[in-house]
């Protein structure tokens, strides 16, 4: 038997090429049986017909043609966040360059637990880290370098920095863990209804006090309702805001909220897992202002950054904090070699072995700009916008309110709940359209989260009539 190919070295490239021949064939002939934005069929149609093309995962003999037919069957039993009529989660589709980015850190394979397993990855990661702090923290001190100076090396030690994670929770776990090491184990989360559950998680796994969840009937936090909280309660205090919920893409006060916390010396971590995108548009950055008072910051470059998941960052106002996160182990971290100038990359993560998931976002970043960027956040709110007035011009539909980021809310009038439930998963079933819910206000609502920047008018007429024919049935 014949000893497979390896992606890497000199013969990677040779022995790749026709592979990604066939997984490009597959994605088209799968993405075209299934014809939609979802599977039709619901989850046991989806499941056998997945079931059927794998037959035995572990066979005595190997099937050399396992890779077409199952990547075939995967795009054909998935939801396509490229299809205008997927609206329901925070998933975007990403961009080419960035999925060319990802395929290079596949084949490439640096770890990034030590320097030795990712020389140039460990660097690139400390500069896209570096860059993406300075654009949250625009007011704190940078060193005399710029965003091309090795941040290791040459950024004071309370600059800005940020770190790579998998996303909003395991930033706003680290975010809770900076807290309670500053803080003291008696740190105490204060937040308001309207926040991601990954935050209260993350005071239970951390073993902190009980949560006190501030109501949110709005839908945003009350700096007067978390003015109270604080004054009754003894600290120390860790305050979450958010910036873009996952309901409705509301962004709590956060200039107001700062001015509290300020007043009673609570720390501040703002979830901008969402909003934090709004971050490279001219025309709606002014919507996060009060994000630099925050000490940590979320953000989720694989919703408004058109990204591969995973593409978290964790950014931190003070450098300093980090050090919490610092271990030794001898095989990666040796003091001779950190004396001897051997960068220490372990601290960087709570995870030991990790991809270069910088690499994606570093290439998306070089490659569109922050003008390029900026335009597609534009059009995804424009869209959303357009989207609302649809719906309010419609008599059988009614809005919730205007879209703050892309969310839209809304629901058919004279419905129910359970006919408001009922509609969005028989459009699942039948793979006509991936709408998500919420419940606001004391009712539901369908929702439509529009990340895909090529979506048209026309487009969003489609969405709304396949919702009216479902109503209909």
């Amino acid at each position: 038997m014949s000893t497979p190919p390896l992606a890497s070295g000199p013969e990677g490239p040779r022995a790749l090429r026709p592979l990604l021949t066939t997984v490009l064939d597959a994605l088209r002939d799968g993405a075209r049986e299934r014809g939609g934005p979802l599977p039709a069929g619901g989850p046991e149609a989806v499941a056998e017909r997945v079931r059927a093309a794998v037959g035995d995962v572990l066979p005595d003999e190997g099937d050399p043609e396992a890779l077409r037919h199952l990547v075939r069957a995967l795009a054909e039993g998935s939801a396509d966040p490229a299809d205008p009529l997927c609206a329901a989660h925070l998933h975007c589709p990403p961009l080419a360059v960035a999925a060319a980015a990802d395929l290079a850190a596949s084949v490439l394979n640096p770890s990034l637990d030590s320097w030795d397993q990712a020389p140039a990855a460990s660097e690139l990661e400390s500069l896209l880290t570096r860059a993406l702090a300075n654009e949250v923290y625009v007011d704190a001190p940078r060193g005399a370098g710029n965003c091309a100076t090795s941040p290791h090396r040459r950024a004071p030690d309370n600059a800005p920095d940020a770190l790579v994670t998998t996303g909003g929770t395991e930033s706003n776990q680290l975010a809770l863990l900076l807290a309670r090491e500053t803080l003291g184990a008696g740190t105490r989360l204060i937040c308001g209804a309207n926040t991601h559950h990954s935050l209260p998680r993350a005071a239970w796994l951390l073993g902190l006090p009980e949560p006190v969840i501030v109501p949110a009937p709005a839908g945003t936090l009350d700096p007067a309702d978390l003015d109270a909280a604080l004054t009754d309660l003894p600290g120390p205090h860790l305050v979450t805001a958010t910036a873009g919920t996952t309901d409705a893409g509301l962004i709590d006060p956060l200039p107001e909220i700062a001015a509290v916390c300020q007043t009673h010396g609570a720390r501040l971590h703002i979830d901008a897992a969402y909003g934090g995108g709004l971050l490279f548009s001219t025309r709606h950055r002014d919507k996060l202002t009060g994000l630099s008072a925050a000490a940590t910051v979320t953000l989720d470059l694989h919703k408004l950054g058109w990204q591969p998941v995973a593409a978290g960052i964790l950014a931190v106002r003070d450098a300093r904090d980090l050090t919490a996160l610092h271990q030794r182990a001898d095989y990666l971290n040796a003091d001779d070699d950190t004396e001897a100038g051997l960068p220490d990359v372990l601290g960087r993560s709570l995870r030991t072995s990790r991809r270069p998931d910088a690499l994606k976002t570093a290439v998306t970043l070089k490659t569109l700009g922050r003008t390029g960027l900026g335009h597609l956040v534009d059009q995804v709110c424009a869209r959303a916008t357009e989207f609302a007035r649809l719906v309010q011009s419609h008599p059988g539909f009614e809005l919730h309110a205007p879209p703050t980021i892309s969310t839209v809310l809304f629901r058919p009038v004279h419905a129910t709940d359970d006919d408001i439930a009922a509609v969005r998963r028989q459009l699942l079933t039948d793979g006509r359209a991936v709408l998500g819910r919420a419940r606001l206000d004391g009712r539901l609502w369908l929702k439509a989260t529009l990340l895909n920047p090529h979506t048209r008018p026309e487009d969003l007429a489609a969405l709304l009539k396949a919702v009216e024919g479902t109503t209909r049935r």
